[in-house]
């Protein structure tokens, strides 16, 4: 069956986090906006993005199997197509500069980040903004 042509699929979110609560919370505020999936870890999220595909990953820094930012660079080689967002708890500059370099991050996320931020940085990454 055809689509209607006026439907336009939301695009798909993925959400790394160790955290189920920060998933919750940033599902909860974005769920209106995208198709959202989560994963608690690096190893399931790349589990995830080798059988969907999926249009942005938003990625925590500090997880206790792999560092965000090491995921986020072996996603940008093994799926270049899809937008990447960083999540920390650091504020160092050097180190967000690094990071959103080294990944071809398209937002480096200072936490807590609320939802509404969220929304701002995944439309402006998707070139909707």
């Amino acid at each position: 069956m055809t689509p209607p042509l006026n439907s336009n699929p939301k695009p798909v979110v993925l959400l790394v986090d160790d955290e189920p609560e920060i998933c919750n919370v940033l599902e909860l505020g974005l769920k209106e906006y995208f198709e959202i999936e989560s994963a608690r870890s690096a190893e399931e999220a790349e589990l995830m993005l080798a059988t969907r595909r999926y249009d942005i990953i938003v990625c925590d820094h500090l997880m206790p199997d792999e560092e965000g930012i090491s995921f986020l660079t072996r996603a940008m080689s093994l799926f270049p197509k899809v937008r990447r967002i960083l999540m920390t708890g650091y504020t160092n500059p050097e180190l967000l500069a690094r990071c959103t370099g080294l990944a071809g991050l398209s937002a480096c996320m200072v936490k807590p980040v609320r939802a509404s931020e969220m929304l701002v940085a995944i439309n402006h990454a998707l070139g909707r903004a």
